[in-house]
């Protein structure tokens, strides 16, 4: 490594990153109570756009990792975060701070619709919320796309990938494991191809 390039390092704008625990906990509480019904929006504009932990290009990579790995996706995203800035510390608060506020709420919401789940505006408004979520996770995927143009595969390529990865699931109803597997695999070898 030249002295240029750590003078040019050592030059660059601290890049932002939570302040504390506290930080940490309070950011991802905030963000799960956001979350109804589509968090991948939620988590994108905060944590790329609003925070600036992460860059978009991260955001997608340690996205699909998160995918992959059993649980769900954010609560592995947090972990992911929370350790990488404080250890394994960061990684238990982050969880915390993902699954405590939320869990009372939702038991709150589960005791309510045990009471009202018969009523038509209430299945009306459920139905209506789920067309909200979809509509926020496809905007999330559109602003997300011009990151693709720095993956190792190319863009062409996470496009056509991304559009059998869709056939797959919603035309032929594949399992996720095997399109994971599949597709998955065949993404894994063109890009390992193209960072050699």
């Amino acid at each position: 490594m030249s002295a240029t390039v750590t003078a040019v390092e050592d030059a660059a704008p601290p890049r932002p990153r939570p302040a504390s625990l506290t930080d940490l906990f309070v950011s991802f509480t905030l963000l799960a109570l956001q979350g109804f019904g589509g968090v991948l929006a939620v988590v994108q504009r905060e944590l790329v756009e609003k925070k600036g932990w992460m860059t978009k290009e991260e955001f997608i990579e340690e996205w699909a990792v998160a995918q992959i790995m059993p649980g769900p996706n954010v609560v592995n995203l947090s972990i992911t975060l929370g350790a990488r800035y404080f250890g394994w510390r960061g990684a238990v608060v982050a969880v915390a701070g993902m699954l405590t506020c939320p869990l009372l709420v939702v038991l709150a919401l589960a005791l309510a619709y045990a009471h009202y789940a018969d009523s038509p505006q209430v299945a009306g408004a459920l139905r209506g919320m789920g067309a909200v979520a979809a509509g926020l996770i496809i905007a999330t995927g559109l602003k997300l796309m011009p990151a693709l143009k720095k993956n190792a595969m190319g863009l062409p390529l996470c496009i056509v990938l991304g559009l059998l990865t869709f056939v797959a699931i919603v035309v032929f109803r594949l399992p996720l494991l095997w399109v994971l597997g599949g597709l998955g695999g065949i993404g894994w070898a063109f890009a390992y191809r193209g960072l050699r």
